[in-house]
């Protein structure tokens, strides 16, 4: 397969000279591709330490301790044995990095307190099962990404915290006065987190429930109650029996303001465990679901438009029979690739299961909606997929695009454009229904 795109967005450097898993190398890196990742492998610890410091990615350092006993460099002074000290005090200390090592030495807590204090990200006790290894990696992959908007609401008069701290690590809080009218905000907005003072609680005992029984209610979301200058214990061991999830002081604003900031860090990873696919990146249909919800509610607020496409490779059973279930993942991977390069500010792209995908267009019609979907079939299409040497193919991929406001809810959408695809498919594929409207396949 030939491209200028990355296949994959992250890396792991890995320095490693005997493999320690329980399977081999290619099984490994296997298994990182279907985790959207790419492992490059370093036997010399001087050419480890120069890829770190060149590397300028989203990329995590993985070091085997045992591959220090045996392992020769180029220091600059001859060849000689890079020992412990010598690698930690060689590497870059602007990244943290991830330590494989025995279970004798993990036994050992002053060497577990030495990786600790030098930067290390993560340790792991070997043997460990290559799936296990890539299952982690990834979840550190999602623990270093950072960015996505936290919301959080707020019942009552809001405390002394550092507002600031809140807005540079992206936690937007929006102020309410009326508890009687909460649980109508909350169903509205969606927020992350929702925090009620105990002056608030104290009037209406029965906030909670009310947001919690709510068969729509989002399961990861936060409900804090906010404890003022005098702690109450009664009233706190009442909070935690109808629901509150969490108590904290409001009388330290910085010490707040810090506490808010570290769980919206692990609301965010939950969210991308939760909601996102991991072999490509992009929404799963938990993710979808949710975001394609508040987005109909921004399109009704504001009267605009949706395009809805649902998106699925053509002849996709074949292509794994051909040649191969790994084959098939690349082409998965490189329409993903392809989706994703083409989508504006706003638009929502899942990969729906298996070769299937589903974009959501804001502010589009059904004929820009059309265009746009059909735009990414011939991109799809001029791609050149090299199956073995000398032997290039092109896939293709069919589509059916529903739109809002001709219908009215996500499920709406979805089964009027998953029709739509079946319409596409029936008649030869290669192609986009939208209605009346289809895009047959251009010769040649």
């Amino acid at each position: 397969m030939k491209s200028d795109t990355p296949l994959y967005k992250n890396h792991v450097l890995m320095l490693s000279q005997s493999f320690f898993i329980k399977d081999n190398r290619a099984e490994l890196q296997l298994h990182a591709h279907k985790y959207d990742f790419d492992i490059r492998f370093f036997h010399e610890g001087r050419a480890f330490v120069d890829a770190v410091e060149a590397d300028r990615g989203n990329s995590l350092f993985v070091i085997d301790l045992d591959a220090l006993h045996n392992m020769q460099a180029d220091l600059g002074d001859g060849r000689r044995l890079m020992m412990l000290g010598e690698l930690l005090q060689s590497l870059p200390a602007d990244h943290d990095y991830i330590y494989l090592q025995s279970a004798r030495q993990g036994g050992r807590f002053l060497l577990q307190q030495r990786l600790v204090d030098c930067h290390c990200l993560a340790y792991a006790e070997k043997p460990i099962a290559n799936d296990v290894l890539v299952d982690k990696l990834f979840n550190l992959f999602v623990q270093k990404k950072r960015g996505d908007l936290v919301r959080a609401v707020l019942l009552g008069a809001p405390p002394a915290w550092d507002e600031q701290a809140l807005r540079d690590s992206r936690v937007d809080v929006m102020h309410h006065a009326d508890a009687l009218t909460l649980h109508l905000l909350v169903k509205e907005q969606q927020p992350d987190v929702v925090l009620i003072t105990d002056t608030e609680y104290a009037r209406t005992e029965g906030l909670v429930p009310v947001l919690k029984k709510n068969m729509e209610a989002d399961p990861v979301r936060e409900i804090i109650l906010l404890q003022g200058g005098c702690d109450d214990g009664a009233l706190a061991v009442r909070a935690l029996d109808s629901g509150f999830d969490a108590i904290l002081s409001g009388q330290d604003g910085g010490l707040l303001a810090a506490q808010l900031v570290k769980r919206a860090d692990k609301i965010r990873i939950n969210r991308d465990l939760i909601g996102k696919d991991r072999a490509t990146g992009l929404l799963n249909k938990v993710g979808l679901q949710k975001k394609t919800q508040a987005l109909i509610k921004q399109a009704a607020r504001e009267g605009g438009p949706l395009a809805y496409g649902v998106i699925d490779i053509d002849k996709f059973k074949t292509i794994n029979d051909t040649w191969g279930h790994s084959f098939g993942d690349i082409v998965i991977k490189r329409l993903s690739l392809v989706l994703q390069a083409h989508l504006g500010e706003g638009d929502l792209l899942s990969r729906f299961g298996g070769e299937e995908f589903v974009l959501v267009l804001r502010d589009c019609t059904p004929e820009e909606g059309w265009r746009r979907i059909d735009a990414l079939r011939q991109a799809f299409g001029a791609i050149p997929f090299e199956v073995r040497p000398g032997d290039v193919r092109h896939f293709s991929f069919s589509a059916g695009v529903a739109s809002y406001p001709e219908q009215k809810s996500e499920n709406e959408l979805f089964l009027r454009a998953d029709a739509m695809l079946y319409k596409a498919k029936q008649e030869g594929r290669n192609q986009v229904c939208a209605g009346a409207v289809v895009q047959r396949r251009v010769a040649g």
